[in-house]
């Protein structure tokens, strides 16, 4: 029973990461394409608290599975398809990190990437997500 609430909470942690993912590269795009100062300074704040925002549903994620792994330790280490999920959550949690950074250079004014690589930034999310999905659900291998 204990299980089944800690998948309940890491559920909503990973929907709740994936929010903050898939909105804040939306928010870079916005930035970048931002013609006055104020318009990226209001951007600048919304940036900061959704990276904070997300980042704790990050680790909340991490940490509840995490535990749920405890529970058949050799089962997922035995599984192709745990491995590569696990994969594409290292890929994800750069992807996260990778986002801090360019917080912190819009927040300095020193990116110059425009609104055209943030849109294919924000795309790269996605394919993990159903890939990650696809993994938990169908365990193709």
């Amino acid at each position: 029973m204990v299980m089944l609430w800690i998948k309940a909470f890491h559920i909503i942690s990973v929907v709740c990461w994936f929010a903050g993912i898939f909105y804040l590269p939306r928010l870079f795009v916005y930035h970048a394409m931002a013609d006055d100062q104020a318009t990226r300074e209001h951007l600048k704040v919304m940036e900061h608290k959704l990276y904070r925002f997300m980042s704790l549903f990050a680790i909340t994620s991490v940490a509840l599975g995490v535990w749920l792994l405890t529970y058949s330790w050799d089962y997922y280490w035995q599984s192709t398809w745990f491995i590569i999920k696990l994969l594409l959550v290292l890929g994800l949690i750069a992807y996260h990190l990778v986002c801090g950074h360019y917080v912190k250079r819009l927040a300095q004014d020193s990116d110059r990437h425009g609104h055209v690589f943030y849109r294919w930034f924000n795309e790269l999310p996605v394919f993990i997500l159903f890939a990650v999905v696809i993994l938990v659900v169908v365990k193709p291998f």
